[in-house]
Order: C-alpha cells, then structure tokens, then sequence
C-alpha cells in the first residue's frame, strides 16, 4: 500500500465545542464594537473559514473590511476563546480518539488538519480536549479564507514534513458539512462525510462523497475505508 494522507475538519468532525468559537466572537462584537447581537451571530458559520466569517461579520455590522480592522476581531476573538473555553462542555465525538491513535500507530497513513479555524483557534480548542499532539501540520482559515483553497497548503505542507507527494487519490478530506466534501472535491481527493455535525447522513450522502458514516465509532471500518 502507498502512503495515504488524512485531513481532518474539527468543529463537528472532531469535537463539539459547544459554540466556544461563536460565543467568543458575539463577546468580541460587544467589547470593539459596543453592538449586542444576542444568542447567536447572524451570518452562517457551518463549515465555513473563520476569516470569512469575520468579513461577514464586519459587513453585516457596516463595518469597513480592512486587513487592520480583520486583525483586532480575529485578535480580540483569539483572546476571548481561551477564556470560553473553561466556560462551556466540549466533547469528543464518538471514536475520534480511538481512530486518532489507530492513524497514529499506522506506519502509511498520516494525519493532518484542513480546518475553517484559524490555526491559533485550533491549537486551543484541541489543546484543550488533548488532541492537538495527534497532528503535526494542517491547513488554517490564515491561509485563505476560501475553504476551497485549502487543499493545496496541506498538501504542499505534507511535502515539506513528510517529503511526500500525495496524489489525490490517496488523501482523504474528514467532514461533516458540504464545504468539506466540495474543498476535497476541489483537489481531487477522496472525501469522508461523518455525520456528527448539522447535516444528516442522507443530506451528505446526496452531495456524492467517497464514503459517508453516521460517526465514527467503527474504527476498522474507517481504516477499511482508507485502505
């Protein structure tokens, strides 16, 4: 067998924050920006970059999307996160862990991150449930806020860790939204829908991945899936 790559998405693939990333941004808007939006923010998060997200955001606000303007949310965002999350439950999906350590212990499939979260964002919530150890490099919203454009950084990131050049056919995009599917889609890869997020088995399976599961608890059944 030929070395194969795994990308992981976080929110709703990985984990549940238990809308850390979100709370943290509507106490952000509060403090820069003196504007209470109330429970939820008012622009769609599934899926999506954190960077665009904050664009939209900037927006819907009427305020002027400037590269200064994206650095103190994204800033002020980052700071608040690590706060939220002594204050919210998080939770592991069922078997992450356990496929995390059956990829670990395989000597040729690796495993990385391609996520909508800023790459800080996403040290400090896997830090937080003590999944961070498990991925080396990945591919961030600091890289493109297009979640289409990401494939290319973890891949040009595999060759510079690894000394590998994966084709597409043996690297697998982990999701549960249809940006997933379609930001695998986008390089050529295989794609994995788990449906442990917003979307059902039946919504993703209509978007054609390669494989769909309800979760992830059936580790053998991912490897075979990989293999």
């Amino acid at each position: 067998m030929r070395d194969s790559l795994l990308l992981w998405d976080i929110d709703g693939t990985l984990v549940y924050m238990d809308r850390a990333g979100e709370r943290s941004l509507l106490v952000a808007i509060r403090d820069l920006y003196q504007r209470d939006l109330g429970a939820h923010l008012p622009v769609d998060l599934k899926g999506r970059t954190d960077t665009s997200i904050a664009r939209d955001l900037l927006v819907w606000l009427g305020v002027p999307v400037t590269p200064e303007e994206e650095a103190r949310l994204r800033s002020a965002y980052l700071e608040l996160l690590s706060t939220t999350l002594s204050m919210v439950r998080p939770l592991i999906h069922p078997g992450i862990r356990k496929a995390l350590d059956a990829v670990h212990a395989h000597p040729e499939i690796h495993q990385a991150l391609l996520t909508g979260n800023l790459r800080e964002g996403a040290r400090l919530k896997l830090t937080y449930l003590d999944l961070w150890r498990y991925f080396e490099f990945g591919a961030f919203a600091d890289d493109s806020h297009i979640r289409d454009e990401l494939g290319p950084f973890a891949l040009r990131r595999a060759k510079e860790k690894l000394g590998i050049d994966f084709p597409p056919e043996r690297v697998f995009i982990i999701g549960d939204t249809p940006h997933d599917v379609a930001c695998g889609k986008a390089i050529g890869a295989k794609t994995i829908a788990v449906a442990t997020g917003a979307f059902s088995v039946e919504e993703l399976v209509a978007l054609n991945p390669t494989h769909v599961f309800k979760d992830l608890s059936d580790t053998q059944a991912l490897l075979n899936a990989i293999l």
